[in-house]
């Protein structure tokens, strides 16, 4: 059933550094899926954080994201309005890092400063390097077929808590959860083409 919002709904893609592009155009797929009017714009500053809508980080290089996020102010703008508003938020890859609670060593000795919105852990760097990339087929909670998944220097959730809860796994290893308005994943389907989790995020807009 498609969703009703009166307004015209306004995606922020965080466009620091990472795969930005791509998630535009699953963004735009995922408004025309569910028959919404919008726009999908870039996120760098504070002024973008407030206005936004519902919010996508993409992968890329999570410390490089968050000490951006933190010059322009856009963090700590991001931080409350999880916080008081419940702003839809999808995280894949170096976005899922950041909306962590806890992060790994790396995390600790990059002084990365993360959104701390889930109650997650993460591995920055569960399956290793570029090299090490590689693609398979996940079963994902809610979802009738499988997702299509990417893995490149992907991180991995080592454990999730409180109200946060396992969409995927892989290898014994969590690659997916959500935590009320909250999707972090360690994959990156919008590489895929995939726009399931990007339709499951403007679900969450209200009604």
């Amino acid at each position: 059933m498609d969703l009703a919002v009166a307004r015209r709904v306004r995606i922020g893609v965080v466009s620091v550094q990472g795969d930005v592009s791509e998630h535009v155009e699953i963004s735009q797929a995922a408004l025309s899926h569910l028959g919404l009017t919008g726009d999908v714009v870039p996120l760098r500053t504070a002024e973008d954080a407030k206005k936004a809508d519902t919010v996508v980080i993409p992968g890329g290089e999570s410390t490089t994201i968050s000490k951006l996020l933190v010059k322009t102010g856009a963090l700590g703008v991001l931080q409350r309005r999880i916080r008081d508003d419940g702003l839809p938020v999808l995280g894949t890859c170096a976005g899922a890092i950041l909306l962590a609670k806890e992060g790994d060593n790396q995390v600790e000795k990059t002084h990365t400063e993360l959104i701390a919105a889930m109650d997650i852990a993460v591995d920055r760097n569960a399956f290793g390097r570029q090299r090490e990339s590689f693609e398979t087929d996940l079963v994902v909670k809610g979802e009738k077929d499988r997702v299509h998944a990417v893995f490149i220097r992907a991180p991995a959730i080592t454990r999730v808590w409180g109200r946060s809860r396992v969409l995927a796994t892989f290898d014994g290893r969590i690659v997916a959860a959500e935590e009320g308005n909250l999707i972090a994943l360690a994959f990156h389907p919008e590489i895929a083409g995939d726009a399931r989790f990007h339709v499951r995020l403007l679900r969450r807009l209200p009604r």
